[in-house]
């Protein structure tokens, strides 16, 4: 791991971090959150019973847009041609969660761990947004990266957490 932040200059100025030099590769990352909240409101989800629509339809939509315009949201971020971006939710009945994870790939010079992490970030937030009329409560959390892969520092996984 190294130990200099890349979006600082030798004089402390942002910038964007120069990929001309870097090898196109296969790239592929994968992050995961989840949005907690009230049985019923789970259970809304589940039935497709929410008045506005089916919920995890549109967060899927918000989630790979939101992918796709990582570069406008991240300021450093490079805008990137993904070639795949795939959203998936899981019903955490025991929990009370609906469990987010996404997953993006590139064929190019620089990581998508970012696209990633905005796409489960948009993806949660939007189901916090249709369904806040009847749970206000719903917690947001656990966004995280799980694994990367390709470019010139290889392979990365998340370590397994213990809580």
């Amino acid at each position: 791991m190294s130990n200099e932040l890349t979006h600082f200059d030798t004089k402390g100025n942002a910038q964007m971090v120069d990929v001309t030099e870097k090898a196109v590769t296969q790239r592929e990352a994968q992050a995961s959150g989840k949005v907690t909240m009230q049985p019923e409101t789970l259970a809304l989800i589940a039935e497709g019973g929410h008045k506005k629509g089916d919920v995890l339809a549109v967060a899927r939509i918000a989630g790979i847009q939101a992918a796709k315009k990582c570069s406008d949201l991240i300021p450093l971020c490079h805008p990137l041609m993904l070639s795949s971006v795939k959203v998936e939710f899981a019903l955490d009945h025991d929990a009370n969660a609906v469990r987010i994870l996404a997953r993006c790939k590139l064929a190019g010079q620089t990581g998508v761990e970012m696209e990633a992490l905005t796409a489960v970030s948009v993806a949660a937030l939007t189901i916090y947004d249709m369904c806040k009329a009847v749970d206000k409560g719903m917690v947001v959390s656990d966004i995280k990266l799980l694994a990367k892969s390709g470019g010139r520092s290889g392979d990365w996984f998340a370590e397994e957490s213990t809580a």
